[in-house]
């Protein structure tokens, strides 16, 4: 019924112990948006320009030469080439077998047999050889001339120079006349055993989070404002779609990835709060909602705005966020959470109203909020999961 999770997308969670201390490692990508001068972006979009030519050279010689996914192999192969005709540093050279090489052992894991075409560039910088900061506070960031020295934006990334983190590989991003460094930074943490606060969460589109702790404490992040905003988004879609003109399409080029953007943010900010409400040492319980949408029905207007609900990224950042909160997180199964009574455990379907989203227990009458029902449950399942592991110990 319980199943802890680790997912690898923005981030990754590994734990280990080490004379009897639990640690969690934590692997954040930060994205750092930079500001070149003019004659600093020129610089960076030549290299680009050369990585991409140099990528999708080092995939025409993988592909011709056996689909070869070994980095050293690869590299002996091109490692001339992508200096002489492309004029890449020897670091960047190296990068680029390594992600060629890396995009073919992929392809062959999933049982692929094409050639990677590289649309636009993929270029990583390696820490302190190729990218690191400046006392003064800059990015200094290698191109294909020299080094060069760029502003950055430091807000909300300030936690991640005070020492505690180790940074990894990064990514340079081109994007709408924009500059990104995607970077990958590493904390060890350790968590208490010690868990003082249970909190049930109930995921959903009415509202986000419907959250209640052990002392009956309640966070609701409402979703209606969340829907409002993605309807103006699909209506604006639709229109510009059916009118098919050549400035309707590029301001749908504008607007692409707007609302997803949006989603992102509203996500950052929900389970930002839902942690801080939980606190340190708490016990966070989720619905484990994969393939949630194989096993229930939608109507038809509601499609669209079920099928693209960011569930999973939700869930995502909530534990990544706990790790950094000193929190902890479970996914259990939700079934029957939202029929179930939390007072006298009656369950039927019936004892929920979906349309007033209303819960009435057709045994004992205990009514409320169906959406605080679902939590008061989830919590439930958290106190039995926290004292099946109490007992274990």
């Amino acid at each position: 019924m319980f199943a802890l999770r680790q997912i690898r997308y923005n981030y990754s969670v590994t734990e280990y112990f080490f004379e009897e201390v639990k640690f969690v490692e934590l692997v954040v990508t930060a994205k750092v948006k930079i500001y070149p001068d003019d004659f600093q972006r020129e610089q960076l979009i030549q290299t680009l320009k050369a990585v991409k030519g140099g990528l999708n050279h080092a995939s025409n010689a993988a592909f011709e030469n056996g689909f070869i996914t070994a980095f050293k192999k690869l590299q002996t192969l091109v490692y001339s080439d992508l200096r002489e005709m492309y004029g890449l540093k020897s670091q960047m050279a190296c990068n680029v077998c390594s992600v060629v090489a890396g995009s073919y052992a992929s392809m062959k894991s999933n049982g692929e047999k094409t050639l990677a075409v590289y649309k636009s560039p993929k270029f990583q910088y390696s820490y302190n050889r190729d990218y690191s900061f400046t006392k003064e506070g800059l990015l200094s960031i290698g191109t294909l001339d020299k080094r060069i020295k760029v502003a950055f934006e430091k807000k909300g990334l300030k936690h991640y120079f005070d020492g505690t983190w180790e940074f990894g590989t990064a990514t340079l991003i081109h994007k709408k006349s924009k500059f990104f460094l995607h970077m990958s930074v590493k904390k060890e943490f350790a968590p208490s055993d010690e868990i003082v606060n249970i909190v049930g969460v109930d995921l959903g589109m009415r509202f986000l989070t419907a959250a209640i702790d052990s002392k009956d404490n309640h966070y609701f992040a409402s979703g209606k404002h969340i829907n409002s905003v993605r309807a103006k988004h699909v209506y604006l879609r639709k229109q510009l779609q059916e009118r098919g003109t050549k400035s309707a399409k590029r301001k749908l080029a504008r607007l692409s990835g707007k609302e997803n953007r949006f989603m992102a943010d509203v996500n950052h900010c929900v389970s930002k709060a839902l942690v801080r409400f939980a606190g340190k040492s708490s016990l966070i319980v989720l619905e484990d909602l994969t393939n949630i949408n194989l096993s229930t029905k939608v109507r038809k207007k509601d499609r669209y705005f079920r099928y693209s609900w960011a569930f999973s990224q939700l869930r995502q950042y909530i534990e990544y966020k706990a790790v950094m909160g000193g929190a902890q997180v479970i996914s259990v199964n939700p079934r029957y959470t939202s029929q179930m009574c939390p007072k006298c455990g009656h369950t039927h379907k019936d004892n929920r109203n979906q349309k007033i989203h209303t819960f009435t227990c057709l045994k004992c009458g205990y009514t409320s909020n169906d959406d605080r029902i679902g939590a008061m449950n989830l919590r439930q399942k958290g106190i039995e999961y926290h004292s099946g592991i109490a007992a274990q110990a």
